[in-house]
């Protein structure tokens, strides 16, 4: 049972690489110029055009933003305490991820839908550039032999995602470090990852081959 949940958190390359590695039935596992224009500076008069409504570049200090689109890669280290046997650490997802203006944050992992690929999160800023991120997902039981292959099965537990992060000067990258716990649902911790991730800028202009 452990086992099985572990792997759900793994993507599918990581999962392959942790499987060939750790053999012994051990759990494995979302056109501003150069300076920023605050909302409260716009004065339009009436009949006047309208600017745009878009995604703002910078924070209320001039500092660039963490609110956008990115694509973010978490890459494992340690698995309970001992570090994996795998040389660099082992990619467990490569998601795409939305951070929000009102504190908020949702991301798109590379698993199954069935599994429940979609989860949430809160930040808040630390400092200059620099963000918490608590991230909470629910697992679904989609790899349940019990459960037929066209069923959706009831959620069998949760995780919760702990990220700090410093965001680049430019404002188009990201990196950090993260610990993972999962929990069953008594609220047990049955496996628990820490492990660097990193995240790059999605732009209109980004083709989905910078996501592979």
């Amino acid at each position: 049972m452990r086992t099985r949940l572990s792997w759900k958190l793994l993507s599918y390359a990581g999962v392959a690489a942790l499987a060939l590695a750790a053999a012994s039935g051990a759990a494995a596992q979302c056109g501003l110029p150069n300076k920023p224009i605050k909302p409260m500076s716009w004065h339009p008069q009436w009949g006047a055009p309208q600017p745009s409504l878009v995604q703002a570049d910078f924070d209320e200090n001039g500092e660039p933003a963490i609110v956008g689109m990115w694509h973010v890669v978490f890459t494992a280290q340690t698995q309970n305490g001992e570090p994996v046997p795998v040389s660099g650490g082992v990619v467990i997802d490569n998601a795409v991820v939305q951070w929000h203006s009102d504190g908020t944050e949702i991301m798109n992992s590379a698993r199954s839908a069935q599994d429940g690929n979609f989860c949430l999160g809160v930040w808040k800023r630390t400092g200059i550039r620099t963000y918490l991120l608590n991230h909470i997902p629910w697992q679904g039981n989609v790899y349940d032999p019990t459960v037929p292959a066209d069923t959706i099965g009831p959620p069998e537990g949760g995780a919760q995602i702990i990220e700090k992060i410093t965001l680049s000067p430019d404002g188009n990258s990201y990196s950090g470090s993260f610990t993972l716990h999962a929990y069953d649902t008594s609220g047990n911790v049955y496996v628990w990852f820490t492990g660097v991730l990193s995240g790059k800028r999605i732009t209109p202009d980004t083709p989905f081959s910078d996501l592979l």
